[in-house]
């Protein structure tokens, strides 16, 4: 009976949204959004496509830790797949990036380009962070020790 009665409520992680990765996450929404403004602009439908796509998988990722969601859906280890993506994003944005700003006619694309750079700058940096801080074959107090 006390289990159907139970309100269950979503906590908002401020720590972490303070927090360096947090932070970092936001400034790659930032840049997403901004690249996806620039590319919109310049009417380029596929750099939309992958800057929204990314916006959308970034902010996915920041609402399941800023309402600690990663605690409650555990068939995944989040932090890997937040590399995972950071790392692959990183790499299709520097791909993406010299191609816009190597075949641009407008300047939007221009602009896009330069700003998708900075945000695949972020995503690496992110990258790291997030590998630095996964651990495996240690003992979870000896990780706690290093960080």
């Amino acid at each position: 009976m006390e289990d159907e009665n139970r309100i269950t409520t979503l906590e908002v992680n401020t720590a972490f949204i303070k927090s360096k990765r947090g932070i970092l996450k936001v400034a790659e929404m930032a840049t997403l959004l901004v690249a996806f403004v620039c590319f919109a602009v310049a009417s380029r439908p596929k750099y939309v496509t992958a800057t929204v796509l990314e916006f959308v998988i970034t902010s996915l990722l920041l609402l399941l830790y800023a309402f600690k969601l990663n605690k409650r859906l555990t068939f995944f280890f989040w932090p890997l797949v937040d590399v995972f993506n950071s790392a692959f994003a990183a790499v299709y944005f520097i791909v993406l990036s010299v191609l816009a700003m190597t075949t641009y006619t407008v300047t939007g694309t221009l602009v896009g380009g330069i700003v998708a750079f900075m945000s695949a700058g972020l995503l690496c940096v992110d990258c790291f962070m997030l590998f630095k801080n996964i651990t495996f074959n240690k003992p979870r107090s000896e990780a706690q020790d290093n960080q």
